[in-house]
Protein backbone atom coordinates (compact mmCIF):
# COMPACT_ATOMS: atom_id res chain seq x y z
CA UNK A 1 0.00 0.00 0.00
CA UNK A 2 1.30 3.47 -0.67
CA UNK A 3 2.15 6.08 1.39
CA UNK A 4 0.50 8.61 0.33
CA UNK A 5 0.66 10.67 3.04
CA UNK A 6 4.92 10.59 3.65
CA UNK A 7 4.42 11.10 -0.02
CA UNK A 8 2.06 14.60 0.29
CA UNK A 9 4.96 15.85 2.47
CA UNK A 10 8.06 15.78 0.68
CA UNK A 11 8.61 19.42 -0.66
CA UNK A 12 9.94 18.15 -4.14
CA UNK A 13 6.42 17.48 -4.98
CA UNK A 14 5.93 20.59 -6.38
CA UNK A 15 8.70 20.01 -8.85
CA UNK A 16 7.38 17.26 -10.78
CA UNK A 17 5.33 18.73 -13.05
CA UNK A 18 7.72 21.06 -14.53
CA UNK A 19 10.77 18.32 -14.43
CA UNK A 20 7.98 15.57 -16.49
CA UNK A 21 7.32 19.13 -19.01
CA UNK A 22 11.73 19.56 -19.33
CA UNK A 23 12.24 15.96 -19.40
CA UNK A 24 9.51 15.53 -22.39
CA UNK A 25 10.51 18.32 -24.21
CA UNK A 26 14.33 18.65 -23.99
CA UNK A 27 15.02 14.59 -23.09
CA UNK A 28 17.49 16.12 -20.18
CA UNK A 29 17.11 17.95 -16.87
CA UNK A 30 18.95 19.70 -13.81
CA UNK A 31 17.29 19.10 -10.71
CA UNK A 32 18.25 20.98 -7.74
CA UNK A 33 16.72 20.12 -4.46
CA UNK A 34 18.21 21.39 -0.94
CA UNK A 35 18.45 18.82 1.70
CA UNK A 36 15.54 16.58 3.29
CA UNK A 37 13.26 17.58 0.04
CA UNK A 38 12.75 14.38 -1.29
CA UNK A 39 14.29 14.12 -4.83
CA UNK A 40 16.46 10.72 -4.33
CA UNK A 41 13.27 9.24 -3.18
CA UNK A 42 9.92 10.29 -4.93
CA UNK A 43 11.46 11.70 -8.09
CA UNK A 44 12.65 7.82 -9.74
CA UNK A 45 9.06 6.31 -8.33
CA UNK A 46 7.78 9.13 -10.57
CA UNK A 47 9.58 8.75 -13.30
CA UNK A 48 8.88 5.15 -13.04
CA UNK A 49 4.92 5.36 -13.10
CA UNK A 50 4.94 3.54 -9.94
CA UNK A 51 2.41 6.33 -8.45
CA UNK A 52 0.15 5.91 -11.06
CA UNK A 53 1.21 9.43 -12.97
CA UNK A 54 2.69 8.51 -16.23
CA UNK A 55 3.44 5.44 -18.27
CA UNK A 56 6.08 2.94 -17.06
CA UNK A 57 9.76 2.97 -17.71
CA UNK A 58 12.43 1.46 -16.02
CA UNK A 59 14.68 3.70 -14.09
CA UNK A 60 18.38 3.48 -13.04
CA UNK A 61 19.46 6.05 -10.00
CA UNK A 62 23.10 5.64 -9.72
CA UNK A 63 24.88 6.79 -6.31
CA UNK A 64 27.98 7.69 -5.17
CA UNK A 65 28.23 5.07 -2.02
CA UNK A 66 27.02 1.29 -2.05
CA UNK A 67 25.34 2.61 2.09
CA UNK A 68 23.30 5.91 -0.03
CA UNK A 69 21.95 3.00 -2.71
CA UNK A 70 20.89 0.28 -0.31
CA UNK A 71 19.02 3.49 2.18
CA UNK A 72 17.60 5.06 -1.10
CA UNK A 73 16.01 1.57 -2.33
CA UNK A 74 14.53 0.59 1.10
CA UNK A 75 13.46 4.33 1.18
CA UNK A 76 11.08 3.99 -1.81
CA UNK A 77 10.50 0.40 -0.98
CA UNK A 78 8.72 1.91 2.22
CA UNK A 79 7.21 4.21 0.62
CA UNK A 80 5.57 2.01 -1.78
CA UNK A 81 4.66 -0.29 0.90
CA UNK A 82 6.82 -3.39 -0.59
CA UNK A 83 9.51 -5.14 -0.17
CA UNK A 84 13.11 -4.30 -1.50
CA UNK A 85 13.65 -6.28 -4.59
CA UNK A 86 10.23 -5.71 -5.92
CA UNK A 87 9.16 -2.92 -7.89
CA UNK A 88 12.45 -1.06 -6.55
CA UNK A 89 15.56 -3.13 -6.32
CA UNK A 90 19.59 -2.13 -6.20
CA UNK A 91 22.79 -3.14 -6.92
CA UNK A 92 25.63 -2.36 -5.53
CA UNK A 93 29.32 -4.53 -5.42
CA UNK A 94 28.81 -8.19 -3.95
CA UNK A 95 25.18 -7.22 -3.09
CA UNK A 96 22.28 -7.38 -5.34
CA UNK A 97 18.32 -7.21 -4.81
CA UNK A 98 16.57 -7.39 -7.97
CA UNK A 99 13.32 -8.99 -9.32
CA UNK A 100 11.96 -9.51 -12.31
CA UNK A 101 9.22 -6.98 -12.07
CA UNK A 102 11.78 -3.98 -10.67
CA UNK A 103 11.09 -1.03 -12.67
CA UNK A 104 13.54 1.02 -10.44
CA UNK A 105 17.50 -0.27 -9.71
CA UNK A 106 19.24 2.12 -7.47
CA UNK A 107 23.26 1.64 -8.40
CA UNK A 108 26.76 2.69 -7.67
CA UNK A 109 28.46 4.75 -10.17
CA UNK A 110 30.81 1.96 -10.58
CA UNK A 111 28.39 -0.93 -10.83
CA UNK A 112 26.75 1.78 -14.02
CA UNK A 113 30.19 2.17 -15.37
CA UNK A 114 30.57 -1.57 -15.86
CA UNK A 115 27.34 -2.11 -17.04
CA UNK A 116 27.85 0.69 -19.67
CA UNK A 117 31.04 -1.23 -20.95
CA UNK A 118 29.06 -4.53 -21.14
CA UNK A 119 25.90 -2.94 -22.80
CA UNK A 120 26.49 0.71 -24.09
CA UNK A 121 22.59 0.97 -25.51
CA UNK A 122 21.36 0.24 -21.72
CA UNK A 123 18.71 -2.10 -23.35
CA UNK A 124 15.54 -1.68 -21.42
CA UNK A 125 16.24 1.59 -19.60
CA UNK A 126 14.26 4.33 -20.36
CA UNK A 127 15.61 7.28 -17.80
CA UNK A 128 18.67 7.50 -15.56
CA UNK A 129 18.70 9.95 -12.52
CA UNK A 130 22.58 10.79 -11.72
CA UNK A 131 22.68 11.56 -7.78
CA UNK A 132 24.70 13.68 -5.90
CA UNK A 133 26.54 14.84 -9.04
CA UNK A 134 27.96 17.64 -6.68
CA UNK A 135 30.57 15.76 -5.40
CA UNK A 136 32.28 15.50 -9.61
CA UNK A 137 34.19 11.69 -8.22
CA UNK A 138 35.63 10.38 -11.70
CA UNK A 139 33.24 7.27 -11.99
CA UNK A 140 30.30 9.65 -12.05
CA UNK A 141 31.79 12.38 -14.73
CA UNK A 142 32.40 9.26 -16.29
CA UNK A 143 29.42 8.11 -16.62
CA UNK A 144 27.96 11.40 -17.33
CA UNK A 145 30.03 11.53 -20.29
CA UNK A 146 29.11 7.93 -21.59
CA UNK A 147 25.80 8.22 -21.22
CA UNK A 148 25.40 11.59 -23.13
CA UNK A 149 27.59 10.03 -26.02
CA UNK A 150 25.10 7.00 -25.76
CA UNK A 151 22.48 9.56 -26.15
CA UNK A 152 23.59 11.26 -29.31
CA UNK A 153 24.61 8.52 -30.77
CA UNK A 154 22.61 5.52 -30.66
CA UNK A 155 19.80 6.29 -28.16
CA UNK A 156 18.41 9.89 -28.21
CA UNK A 157 15.25 8.56 -26.65
CA UNK A 158 17.54 8.18 -23.10
CA UNK A 159 16.47 10.53 -20.74
CA UNK A 160 19.40 11.90 -18.27
CA UNK A 161 18.95 13.75 -14.86
CA UNK A 162 21.40 15.60 -12.90
CA UNK A 163 19.78 16.01 -9.52
CA UNK A 164 22.18 17.78 -6.26
CA UNK A 165 21.41 20.31 -3.60
CA UNK A 166 24.66 22.11 -3.84
CA UNK A 167 25.71 21.85 -7.50
CA UNK A 168 26.55 24.27 -10.08
CA UNK A 169 23.72 23.60 -11.81
CA UNK A 170 24.04 26.23 -14.89
CA UNK A 171 27.42 24.16 -15.43
CA UNK A 172 25.57 21.10 -16.09
CA UNK A 173 23.15 22.34 -18.13
CA UNK A 174 25.73 23.08 -20.60
CA UNK A 175 27.07 19.76 -20.36
CA UNK A 176 24.10 18.64 -21.05
CA UNK A 177 23.23 20.15 -24.08
CA UNK A 178 21.11 23.63 -22.65
CA UNK A 179 19.03 21.52 -19.98
CA UNK A 180 16.43 23.12 -18.36
CA UNK A 181 17.03 23.82 -14.70
CA UNK A 182 14.15 22.64 -12.45
CA UNK A 183 14.58 23.78 -8.49
CA UNK A 184 12.74 22.90 -6.26
CA UNK A 185 11.89 24.97 -2.97
CA UNK A 186 13.07 23.32 0.10
CA UNK A 187 11.55 23.13 3.62
CA UNK A 188 14.25 22.81 5.53
CA UNK A 189 14.01 23.54 9.24
CA UNK A 190 16.66 26.48 10.57
CA UNK A 191 20.00 25.67 11.20
CA UNK A 192 21.78 27.76 13.82
CA UNK A 193 26.05 28.05 13.04
CA UNK A 194 28.18 28.17 16.01
CA UNK A 195 31.78 29.13 15.38
CA UNK A 196 34.10 26.81 17.65
CA UNK A 197 37.47 26.55 16.60
CA UNK A 198 40.38 25.54 18.79
CA UNK A 199 42.00 27.15 21.53
CA UNK A 200 44.98 27.13 19.66
CA UNK A 201 46.43 27.31 16.82
CA UNK A 202 46.74 23.73 14.95
CA UNK A 203 48.99 22.44 12.07
CA UNK A 204 47.29 21.76 9.04
CA UNK A 205 46.58 18.40 7.56
CA UNK A 206 49.29 16.54 5.68
CA UNK A 207 48.46 13.92 3.42
CA UNK A 208 46.66 10.98 6.07
CA UNK A 209 47.90 12.70 8.71
CA UNK A 210 45.67 14.94 10.99
CA UNK A 211 46.66 17.00 14.54
CA UNK A 212 45.71 15.05 17.37
CA UNK A 213 44.99 18.43 18.78
CA UNK A 214 42.11 19.06 16.43
CA UNK A 215 40.98 15.64 17.41
CA UNK A 216 41.26 16.54 20.65
CA UNK A 217 39.11 19.61 19.97
CA UNK A 218 36.70 17.87 18.29
CA UNK A 219 36.09 15.40 20.76
CA UNK A 220 35.66 18.45 23.11
CA UNK A 221 33.20 20.11 21.18
CA UNK A 222 30.48 16.95 20.78
CA UNK A 223 30.64 17.05 24.54
CA UNK A 224 29.52 19.86 24.56
CA UNK A 225 27.08 19.85 22.14
CA UNK A 226 25.43 16.65 24.03
CA UNK A 227 25.44 18.84 26.85
CA UNK A 228 23.85 22.41 25.15
CA UNK A 229 21.35 20.56 22.81
CA UNK A 230 19.29 17.91 22.62
CA UNK A 231 18.65 15.29 20.19
CA UNK A 232 21.44 13.01 18.45
CA UNK A 233 24.88 14.63 17.13
CA UNK A 234 26.22 13.67 14.02
CA UNK A 235 29.69 14.36 13.40
CA UNK A 236 32.07 14.27 10.33
CA UNK A 237 35.82 13.01 10.03
CA UNK A 238 37.89 12.64 7.47
CA UNK A 239 38.68 8.94 7.42
CA UNK A 240 38.42 5.42 9.61
CA UNK A 241 41.63 6.72 11.86
CA UNK A 242 40.20 9.70 12.53
CA UNK A 243 37.14 8.07 13.67
CA UNK A 244 38.72 5.75 15.68
CA UNK A 245 40.67 7.61 17.73
CA UNK A 246 37.72 10.13 18.78
CA UNK A 247 35.41 7.53 19.85
CA UNK A 248 38.37 6.67 22.37
CA UNK A 249 38.61 10.25 23.49
CA UNK A 250 34.99 10.29 24.23
CA UNK A 251 34.96 6.80 25.81
CA UNK A 252 31.99 6.33 27.91
CA UNK A 253 29.37 8.73 27.66
CA UNK A 254 26.71 7.04 29.97
CA UNK A 255 23.42 6.36 28.52
CA UNK A 256 24.69 7.77 25.31
CA UNK A 257 25.53 5.46 22.03
CA UNK A 258 28.71 6.29 20.12
CA UNK A 259 28.37 4.83 16.43
CA UNK A 260 31.11 4.69 13.66
CA UNK A 261 29.29 5.08 10.01
CA UNK A 262 32.24 4.65 7.27
CA UNK A 263 32.00 2.56 3.86
CA UNK A 264 34.23 -0.61 5.39
CA UNK A 265 31.86 -0.80 8.64
CA UNK A 266 29.50 -3.78 8.24
CA UNK A 267 25.91 -3.60 7.04
CA UNK A 268 24.32 -4.10 9.84
CA UNK A 269 26.58 -1.20 11.25
CA UNK A 270 24.92 1.17 8.61
CA UNK A 271 21.49 -0.20 8.67
CA UNK A 272 21.30 0.35 12.90
CA UNK A 273 22.46 4.11 12.20
CA UNK A 274 19.46 4.72 9.38
CA UNK A 275 16.91 3.44 11.85
CA UNK A 276 15.78 5.47 15.04
CA UNK A 277 17.98 4.48 18.49
CA UNK A 278 16.08 3.76 21.88
CA UNK A 279 18.55 5.72 23.56
CA UNK A 280 20.39 9.21 22.58
CA UNK A 281 23.37 8.35 19.89
CA UNK A 282 26.51 10.12 18.85
CA UNK A 283 27.49 9.08 15.25
CA UNK A 284 30.85 9.71 13.83
CA UNK A 285 30.99 9.09 10.10
CA UNK A 286 32.96 9.91 6.76
CA UNK A 287 31.22 11.98 3.81
CA UNK A 288 29.26 8.60 3.32
CA UNK A 289 26.57 10.16 5.56
CA UNK A 290 26.74 13.94 4.08
CA UNK A 291 24.82 12.73 0.78
CA UNK A 292 21.37 10.95 -0.04
CA UNK A 293 20.95 9.75 4.00
CA UNK A 294 18.82 10.97 6.74
CA UNK A 295 19.78 9.57 9.85
CA UNK A 296 16.51 10.03 12.05
CA UNK A 297 16.96 11.96 15.34
CA UNK A 298 19.53 14.21 13.83
CA UNK A 299 19.13 17.66 16.06
CA UNK A 300 23.08 18.53 16.19
CA UNK A 301 26.26 18.46 13.85
CA UNK A 302 29.95 19.12 14.86
CA UNK A 303 31.82 19.38 11.41
CA UNK A 304 35.79 19.27 11.94
CA UNK A 305 36.20 21.05 8.73
CA UNK A 306 38.09 18.25 6.82
CA UNK A 307 37.62 15.60 4.12
CA UNK A 308 39.43 12.92 1.79
CA UNK A 309 39.99 14.01 -1.82
CA UNK A 310 42.57 11.49 -4.29
CA UNK A 311 45.44 12.62 -5.23
CA UNK A 312 48.41 11.73 -6.93
CA UNK A 313 51.30 10.33 -5.12
CA UNK A 314 54.54 10.75 -7.36
CA UNK A 315 56.61 9.10 -5.01
CA UNK A 316 54.79 5.95 -5.25
CA UNK A 317 53.06 6.84 -9.09
CA UNK A 318 50.15 5.80 -7.22
CA UNK A 319 46.62 7.96 -6.34
CA UNK A 320 46.01 7.81 -2.83
CA UNK A 321 43.72 10.14 -0.67
CA UNK A 322 45.17 13.04 0.83
CA UNK A 323 43.33 14.68 3.87
CA UNK A 324 42.18 18.59 2.62
CA UNK A 325 39.55 21.29 3.77
CA UNK A 326 36.07 20.66 2.97
CA UNK A 327 34.39 22.86 0.71
CA UNK A 328 31.70 25.52 1.47
CA UNK A 329 29.15 23.03 -0.88
CA UNK A 330 30.21 19.94 1.25
CA UNK A 331 30.13 22.43 4.76
CA UNK A 332 25.99 23.09 3.46
CA UNK A 333 25.69 19.66 3.27
CA UNK A 334 26.69 18.32 6.22
CA UNK A 335 24.99 21.52 8.43
CA UNK A 336 21.46 20.09 6.42
CA UNK A 337 22.08 16.96 7.93
CA UNK A 338 20.88 18.97 10.96
CA UNK A 339 17.73 20.60 9.77
CA UNK A 340 15.97 17.61 8.07
CA UNK A 341 13.32 16.84 10.89
CA UNK A 342 13.57 19.45 13.44
CA UNK A 343 15.25 22.89 13.70
CA UNK A 344 18.72 22.21 14.35
CA UNK A 345 22.32 23.70 15.09
CA UNK A 346 25.72 22.74 13.56
CA UNK A 347 29.00 23.33 15.13
CA UNK A 348 31.72 24.30 12.79
CA UNK A 349 35.37 23.58 14.29
CA UNK A 350 37.53 26.53 12.77
CA UNK A 351 36.97 30.17 12.55
CA UNK A 352 34.46 32.28 10.86
CA UNK A 353 36.78 34.28 9.32
CA UNK A 354 37.90 31.31 7.40
CA UNK A 355 34.72 30.31 6.43
CA UNK A 356 35.09 32.59 3.23
CA UNK A 357 38.43 31.52 2.57
CA UNK A 358 37.14 28.18 1.60
CA UNK A 359 36.73 26.61 -2.02
CA UNK A 360 32.97 26.99 -3.58
CA UNK A 361 32.98 23.92 -4.69
CA UNK A 362 35.06 20.02 -4.47
CA UNK A 363 37.65 19.71 -7.01
CA UNK A 364 36.62 17.57 -9.54
CA UNK A 365 38.28 14.36 -9.23
CA UNK A 366 39.50 13.91 -12.64
CA UNK A 367 42.01 17.37 -12.40
CA UNK A 368 43.23 15.89 -9.03
CA UNK A 369 43.46 11.92 -9.50
CA UNK A 370 45.40 9.49 -11.66
CA UNK A 371 43.85 9.02 -15.27
CA UNK A 372 45.11 5.64 -16.13
CA UNK A 373 42.01 3.91 -15.20
CA UNK A 374 40.19 6.46 -16.83
CA UNK A 375 42.21 5.81 -19.64
CA UNK A 376 41.68 2.35 -19.63
CA UNK A 377 37.97 3.16 -19.85
CA UNK A 378 37.54 5.54 -22.66
CA UNK A 379 39.65 2.59 -24.58
CA UNK A 380 37.16 -0.02 -23.66
CA UNK A 381 34.61 2.30 -24.85
CA UNK A 382 36.32 2.76 -27.78
CA UNK A 383 38.71 5.69 -27.79
CA UNK A 384 42.00 4.62 -28.86
CA UNK A 385 43.72 7.99 -27.52
CA UNK A 386 42.90 9.68 -25.16
CA UNK A 387 43.80 13.34 -25.10
CA UNK A 388 47.17 13.61 -23.11
CA UNK A 389 47.43 9.92 -22.66
CA UNK A 390 50.76 9.47 -20.87
CA UNK A 391 51.28 7.23 -18.52
CA UNK A 392 53.05 4.18 -16.75
CA UNK A 393 50.70 1.57 -18.19
CA UNK A 394 51.48 2.36 -21.79
CA UNK A 395 55.27 2.76 -21.85
CA UNK A 396 55.58 -0.31 -19.72
CA UNK A 397 53.17 -2.81 -20.81
CA UNK A 398 52.63 -1.19 -24.83
CA UNK A 399 56.00 -2.20 -25.48
CA UNK A 400 55.88 -5.61 -23.13
CA UNK A 401 52.86 -6.76 -25.29
CA UNK A 402 54.15 -5.90 -28.90
CA UNK A 403 49.79 -4.48 -29.12
CA UNK A 404 50.98 -1.11 -30.67
CA UNK A 405 48.80 2.30 -29.47
CA UNK A 406 46.08 1.74 -26.59
CA UNK A 407 43.32 -0.13 -28.35
CA UNK A 408 40.03 -1.55 -26.73
CA UNK A 409 41.64 -5.21 -26.91
CA UNK A 410 44.24 -4.76 -24.38
CA UNK A 411 42.64 -2.26 -22.02
CA UNK A 412 40.03 -5.22 -21.44
CA UNK A 413 43.09 -7.57 -20.76
CA UNK A 414 44.67 -5.78 -17.58
CA UNK A 415 42.84 -6.67 -14.68
CA UNK A 416 39.93 -4.41 -13.06
CA UNK A 417 42.53 -3.09 -10.46
CA UNK A 418 44.76 -0.34 -10.04
CA UNK A 419 46.13 -0.61 -13.25
CA UNK A 420 49.50 -0.21 -12.43
CA UNK A 421 49.15 -2.75 -9.66
CA UNK A 422 46.85 -4.68 -11.68
CA UNK A 423 49.72 -4.86 -14.39
CA UNK A 424 52.36 -5.93 -11.82
CA UNK A 425 49.85 -8.48 -10.51
CA UNK A 426 49.28 -10.15 -14.33
CA UNK A 427 53.22 -10.04 -14.77
CA UNK A 428 53.52 -12.21 -11.50
CA UNK A 429 51.04 -15.04 -12.94
CA UNK A 430 54.52 -16.24 -14.33
CA UNK A 431 53.44 -13.91 -18.02
CA UNK A 432 57.57 -13.26 -18.29
CA UNK A 433 59.71 -16.40 -19.32
CA UNK A 434 62.45 -17.16 -16.78
CA UNK A 435 60.98 -15.03 -13.70
CA UNK A 436 60.52 -17.64 -10.99
CA UNK A 437 61.27 -18.25 -7.39
CA UNK A 438 59.93 -16.34 -4.09
CA UNK A 439 58.99 -12.76 -4.03
CA UNK A 440 57.66 -10.60 -1.59
CA UNK A 441 56.30 -7.25 -2.30
CA UNK A 442 54.18 -4.63 -0.63
CA UNK A 443 51.59 -2.85 -2.57
CA UNK A 444 50.15 -0.19 -0.29
CA UNK A 445 46.65 1.76 -0.40
CA UNK A 446 45.16 -0.35 -3.60
CA UNK A 447 41.70 -1.09 -4.53
CA UNK A 448 41.16 -4.51 -5.57
CA UNK A 449 39.79 -5.84 -8.34
CA UNK A 450 36.18 -6.48 -7.94
CA UNK A 451 35.64 -9.82 -9.79
CA UNK A 452 38.78 -12.23 -10.25
CA UNK A 453 37.46 -15.22 -12.35
CA UNK A 454 38.62 -19.33 -11.56
CA UNK A 455 41.10 -19.45 -14.53
CA UNK A 456 43.22 -17.21 -13.40
CA UNK A 457 43.51 -19.48 -10.21
CA UNK A 458 43.35 -22.64 -12.05
CA UNK A 459 46.36 -21.37 -14.00
CA UNK A 460 48.69 -21.40 -11.07
CA UNK A 461 46.66 -23.75 -8.67
CA UNK A 462 47.21 -21.05 -5.64
CA UNK A 463 45.51 -18.60 -3.98
CA UNK A 464 48.77 -16.34 -2.88
CA UNK A 465 49.16 -13.87 -5.27
CA UNK A 466 52.10 -11.43 -5.96
CA UNK A 467 53.22 -7.66 -7.84
CA UNK A 468 56.75 -8.94 -8.86
CA UNK A 469 59.33 -5.95 -8.06
CA UNK A 470 61.05 -6.84 -11.19
CA UNK A 471 57.89 -5.22 -13.35
CA UNK A 472 59.32 -1.97 -12.13
CA UNK A 473 56.43 -0.61 -10.29
CA UNK A 474 57.63 3.06 -8.97
CA UNK A 475 57.82 3.01 -5.48
CA UNK A 476 57.70 -0.27 -4.57
CA UNK A 477 60.06 -2.54 -2.54
CA UNK A 478 61.18 -6.00 -1.77
CA UNK A 479 59.68 -6.80 1.89
CA UNK A 480 61.01 -10.20 2.97
CA UNK A 481 58.68 -12.11 5.66
CA UNK A 482 59.33 -14.31 8.37
CA UNK A 483 58.16 -17.48 9.07
CA UNK A 484 58.72 -21.12 6.78
CA UNK A 485 57.63 -21.20 3.05
CA UNK A 486 53.84 -22.15 3.36
CA UNK A 487 51.25 -19.64 1.89
CA UNK A 488 50.54 -16.66 4.23
CA UNK A 489 46.95 -17.09 5.85
CA UNK A 490 44.78 -14.38 4.76
CA UNK A 491 46.39 -13.40 1.16
CA UNK A 492 44.50 -11.46 -1.42
CA UNK A 493 43.74 -14.05 -3.77
CA UNK A 494 40.84 -15.40 -5.40
CA UNK A 495 39.93 -18.63 -3.17
CA UNK A 496 36.45 -20.83 -3.94
CA UNK A 497 33.88 -19.93 -6.22
CA UNK A 498 34.05 -19.02 -9.71
CA UNK A 499 33.47 -15.54 -9.10
CA UNK A 500 35.03 -14.13 -5.79
CA UNK A 501 35.13 -10.56 -4.72
CA UNK A 502 38.55 -9.78 -3.66
CA UNK A 503 39.78 -7.69 -0.19
CA UNK A 504 42.31 -4.47 -0.90
CA UNK A 505 45.69 -5.60 -1.34
CA UNK A 506 48.05 -5.36 1.73
CA UNK A 507 50.68 -7.60 1.75
CA UNK A 508 50.95 -11.25 -0.14
CA UNK A 509 53.40 -13.85 -0.55
CA UNK A 510 53.58 -16.24 -3.84
CA UNK A 511 55.60 -19.17 -4.06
Amino acid sequence: MIRYDALDALPVRTALPALREALDGHGTAVLVAPPGTGKTTLVPPTLAGLLGEGPARRVIVAEPRRIAARAAARRMAWLLGEKVGESVGYTVRGERAVGRHTRVEVVTTGVLLQRLQRDQELSGVDVVVLDEVHERHLDADTVAAFLWDVREALRPELRLVAASATTDAEGWARLLGGAPVVEAEGAAHPVEVMWAPPGRPVRPPHGMRVDPALLAHVASVVRRALAERSGDVLCFLPGVGEIARVAGQLGDLGDVDVLQVHGRAPTAVQDAVLSPGARRRVVLATAVAESSLTVPGVRVVVDSGLAREPRVDHARGLSALTTVRASQAAGRQRAGRAGREAPGAVYRCWAEAEDARLPRFPSPEILLADLTAFALQTACWGIRTPPGWHCWIRRRVGRWRRRGPLSREWARWTPPAEPRSGVCVWLGWGCIPGWGGRCWTRVPSVRSPRLWPCSARRRRGSTGMISPVRCGLPGVGATPTQGGGGRKSGGCGPSSGSLHPRPPVTLSRWR
